[in-house]
């Protein structure tokens, strides 16, 4: 029997992941991150200290896709599931348009977790999405948080201007700010940041205010080694050659070869400018681009189809017929015998990227024998330091890549030695045993003790609670003292539903109970004040009994006096009374006129290397919070300690600060005296905005949602 071990699960939410010929190269986001993610579990389940591997991605129900994107699960081995969660409509999208869907990704995350009757030990996400959900579920659950960038936004933003778009465009394409708010919250809450080269931690991630480079480690990503050995073929080339072969006019010429997503990070374009510009480089050798799969161009989304709409232009406008060729077709099996015929042609592999995190390809290309002209921005800088063999370029530099190649092929003398230098520096630097070995070496190192797995809460406090119904206090519960009573008569006097009540304010404790009891409100069963920082239960009605797992929880990296001193730096906040502050928060009145925004009081914090959860309510009022507090995940909490789902947890909220309680898979409503802050909500389809005021507006979604009878009406989903 093997012995107890760490559970880890991956998340990894956009392409589409199947363990069997994954698609790499259908489009922009199914690439060299899919088979990351399925290399990495399938070696650290054959690790003996690692008991078993999740793998969470986005369930896709779609007829242009397989259709095992919408299996539940798949079983990979004994110890490595993937497991597909809903996450907003079921058709497959590009990951940029995922955004307002993560949080009920969250929500299914953690049922599927109770399913399994064990917390596991480490979340490990990949890419800024994933990253916003590790970041989630690991402050709801109190686990280690791993991440993992592939590649960043700031770089991203950076390179995209230096080519000429503009701010609006960029933004309007991929929602970059909003990606890279989730990049600096994952460094918040990141234990461990894995990187893949040198360059990566100390130029990348040095343009985020979360830099802190003491949590990140370089550990290169693994390589299948087998499959790519260099050959050569006596008797006859590989099938696949045929597919190239057809295109071309002398097809005995060496092969430059770029293999990628027609992605415009990929920056194709530019290679093929580079060999349309030079008459010499035509005559030595042919070009062949391996750009993904396709069956007919217009069937592409938009991105993919513009890259290679404007490839085959350049090749009409260069008239490159004979010399160029573009597959339309390959699998995953025939990959390396694509580097394979290159190499035997004594070619060259070309990665012109705008910026390349790591570069799998290229470590692929080298096992095979096959020389790289690489950009000099990312991954290839530690991969030329490790096997030299090649030779970095400047991406946008044209004549500077068609000359590397030129000089590359040649020096027959050169190409050798290149060709020798990497089939070695592969399998010394680039195996997946040895990458695991040191991922493991560093999780155990965070926990500083042997790893130990956690039973989640049973359901033995609120037994008799199938639902929970939760309000904000001021101008949500209270503030109309007729529709008040009808709500609290009604609440007193149901038969036959088990519904828990409970409160969610900004307000402490001793203030929230004065106000309720002004009001004429029992006590509920739960009261979670000072905006999430803290939790409390009722005795009998009477007393209330704070819930230490909670505090303890959110203690996390609160540095509540260097915070204060932090946030005294800035014009325009002025610290509230003592009786409104906080053991977990801070509060602060907001002069607007001289303030900063909310997005530069984050920046200063971080730039400290503080960490909080920082939020605003009604355009006046600034609330410091511990990076794991907030009313919504106070909730989320809740709701896996009693064994409640969510879709039967009933919200209420008025300002900003209740947007993460009535977000994701809870039944939410919003009053209608709510604040402009909640407005951009309107358009959520798990939303009720009731038309209805203060308590009114309760009983109003309370009848919307069906909330008191047996049969509670689920939320519509697109």
């Amino acid at each position: 029997m093997r012995k107890r071990g760490l559970y880890i699960i991956l998340v990894s939410v956009h392409g589409l992941i199947r363990s069997e010929e994954p698609q790499l190269g259908r489009d922009a986001d199914t690439g060299g991150q899919v088979l990351y993610v399925l290399e990495l579990a399938r070696n650290l389940v054959r690790h003996p200290d690692v008991d078993k591997v999740d793998l969470l991605t986005r369930k896709v129900k779609d007829s242009k896709v397989d259709a095992i994107y919408s299996q539940d699960t798949e079983c990979v081995t004994d110890d490595f599931t993937i497991v597909r969660l809903e996450c907003g409509p079921k058709r497959y999208l590009r990951k940029e348009v995922l955004w307002p869907y993560l949080d009920g990704f969250i929500d299914n995350a953690i049922k599927y977790i109770r399913e399994q009757g064990t917390v596991p030990d480490v979340i490990h996400s990949h890419y800024a999405d994933a990253g916003y959900i590790g970041s989630q579920l690991s402050s709801l659950l109190g686990i280690l948080h791993v991440h993992t960038g592939h590649s960043l936004g700031r770089v991203k933003y950076q390179l995209l201007l230096k080519k000429g778009s503009t701010h609006k465009s960029i933004e309007d394409r991929y929602h970059i700010t909003q990606r890279i708010e989730a990049e600096e919250l994952t460094l918040d809450t990141a234990a461990l940041v894995v990187a893949s080269t040198t360059q990566e931690v100390d130029e990348q991630y040095k343009l985020y205010d979360n830099y802190q480079p003491q949590r990140m480690r370089v550990i290169p990503p693994g390589v299948d080694l087998t499959r790519f050995i260099h050959h050569s073929f006596h008797t006859h080339m590989p099938n696949y050659y045929s597919q190239i072969r057809r295109f071309l006019e002398h097809p005995r010429r060496p092969i430059i070869l770029a293999m990628s997503r027609a992605d415009e990070r990929k920056n194709i374009l530019s290679l093929v400018h580079a060999y349309g510009l030079d008459a010499e480089l035509q005559e030595m050798a042919n070009l062949v681009l391996i750009l993904g799969c396709r069956e007919r161009i217009d069937d592409l989304d938009a991105g993919t189809r513009k890259i290679l709409q404007q490839v085959i232009g350049l090749i009409d406008d260069y008239d490159l017929y004979g010399k160029v060729a573009y597959p339309k077709y390959h699998n995953n099996s025939e990959v390396h015998e694509i580097y394979q015929i290159a190499a035997y042609t004594k070619g060259v592999f070309v990665n012109p990227a705008l910026t390349e995190p790591f570069g799998l390809t290229l470590i692929e290309a080298a096992a095979s024998g096959l020389p790289m002209i690489a950009t000099n921005n990312g991954g290839p800088v530690d991969i030329l330091a490790h096997c030299n063999n090649g030779v970095l370029i400047e991406p946008l530099d044209i004549e500077g890549i068609s000359s590397a190649i030129k000089t590359t092929m040649q020096d027959r003398k050169r190409w050798k030695k290149y060709s020798k230098n990497g089939m070695q520096g592969t399998q010394q630097y680039y195996s997946w045993p040895g990458h695991v070995q040191n991922y493991i070496k560093e999780i155990k190192r965070l926990f500083g003790v042997k790893p130990y797995r956690r039973s989640l809460p049973v359901r033995s406090r609120l037994p008799m609670v199938d639902r929970l119904a939760f309000s904000a206090l001021d101008n949500s519960l209270l503030g109309d003292k007729e529709s008040l009573s009808i709500l609290v008569t009604r609440l007193s006097t149901l038969r036959g539903i088990k519904i828990g009540f409970g409160i969610a304010t900004g307000r402490g404790l001793e203030s929230a109970i004065k106000e309720l009891r002004a009001w004429g409100v029992p006590l509920p069963d739960i009261l979670i004040v000072s905006v999430g920082s803290e939790i409390y239960y009722s005795h009998q009605g009477r007393n209330m009994v704070i819930d230490q797992a909670w505090k303890k929880h959110i203690d996390y990296r609160w540095e509540r006096e260097k915070i204060r001193e932090s946030i005294n730096k800035l014009p325009g906040l002025r610290y509230r009374g003592k009786k409104v502050q906080g053991d977990y928060k801070l509060s602060y009145y907001i002069n607007p006129v001289v303030a900063p925004s909310l997005n530069k009081i984050k920046q200063q914090l971080r730039q400290d290397d503080l960490h909080a959860n920082v939020l605003v309510s009604n355009n006046s009022n600034l609330d410091i919070l511990p990076i794991r507090a907030s009313k919504g995940l106070a909730i989320r909490y809740l709701a896996l300690k009693w064994g409640i789902p969510l879709d039967a947890i009933f919200t209420v909220g008025d300002s900003g600060n209740d947007e993460g309680m009535i977000s994701g898979d809870t039944l939410s409503v919003v009053v209608a005296n709510h604040s402009d802050e909640l407005e951009s909500y309107r358009d959520s389809a798990r939303i009720y905005f009731s038309e209805k005021e203060y308590a009114a507006g309760i009983m109003d979604g309370l009848q919307h949602y069906g909330f008191l009878t047996q049969n509670i009406k689920p939320c519509d989903q697109d």
